[in-house]
């Protein structure tokens, strides 16, 4: 059997690496708790969504200077005080969605056919967004048009199915909508602050009675490891996207997706 401390090294991998990647965590998470037993039980369920903030600490050290420099400007500058009040347009449509529809969603779509069919097809439209030939309009994600960011904003509500990926599709709108790519990535991370974090306190508060010392202690395993999986995924993935565009990543779903309904068809 596997030791916890084990799982949540697995998981905070898994985690630090799928959050911030076109990829969906949410579904890189199922198919692990499908096809090999981990994540499994209420305890885990919450496990996967908490440590979402180890990644998200990753984001804030990284982007430190300019967050701080927009927190501290946004009652004095317009332009900074504009971008918080981008990020929270964008962020609204997912709360609104999530508190009508959320539950519902979970219920029905929170399953391994519909991860291994939506990593395809997400990818699929990946692949096709990546060789448009676009002409960006957009090259500082702090600086789009307060409409965007809405029009960005509601596409990552798509990303409420597991295997469409909340990055994902930010970053398709964003590009479709005139941004260049490292923009468009670096908007997914700012908007992944209020989401994620929104995200955590819910669950936590939720199932703040089930947590023992013995889950602090792995929950601070699995949190540690997503921040620094996050830390190191999300320096190589800017670069690597401003270079050579989103093509891997969307062969990624795919051929993730296509094992994954193998898989399912032979009953493994």
């Amino acid at each position: 059997m596997m030791s916890d401390a084990v799982k949540a090294v697995i998981l905070g991998i898994i985690e630090g690496i799928t959050e911030f990647l076109p990829v969906s965590s949410t579904g890189h998470m199922l198919l692990a708790q499908r096809f090999f037993g981990l994540g499994e039980g209420a305890f885990w369920q919450s496990f996967v969504i908490l440590i979402q903030l180890g990644a998200i600490l990753a984001i804030v050290m990284l982007y430190f200077v300019k967050l701080s420099r927009v927190a501290l400007g946004m009652f004095t500058n317009p332009d900074d005080r504009r971008f918080v009040i981008g990020v929270l347009v964008a962020f609204l449509p997912a709360v609104v969605v999530g508190l009508i529809a959320g539950k519902y969603i979970k219920e029905l779509l929170f399953n391994p056919w519909v991860v291994n069919f939506t990593l395809i097809v997400g990818g699929a439209i990946l692949l096709w967004v990546d060789q448009l030939n676009l002409k960006p309009v957009e090259d500082d994600a702090t600086r789009y048009p307060l409409l965007m960011y809405l029009w960005i904003g509601i596409a990552q509500c798509v990303a409420m199915i597991p295997g469409v990926s909340r990055s994902g599709a930010s970053i398709v709108a964003a590009m479709l909508l005139g941004a260049d790519k490292r923009s468009a990535a670096e908007f997914s991370f700012f908007l992944a602050i209020p989401t994620m974090i929104g995200a955590f306190a819910y669950d936590f508060y939720k199932n703040r009675a089930e947590m023992t010392v013995d889950h602090v202690g792995i929950l601070a395993i699995g949190f540690v490891v997503s921040f620094i999986t996050a830390m190191i995924v999300v320096k190589t993935f800017l670069t690597y996207v401003t270079r050579h565009g989103f093509t891997f990543f969307a062969w990624w779903r795919v051929v993730i997706g296509a094992l994954g309904l193998i898989a399912l068809a032979v009953g493994k």
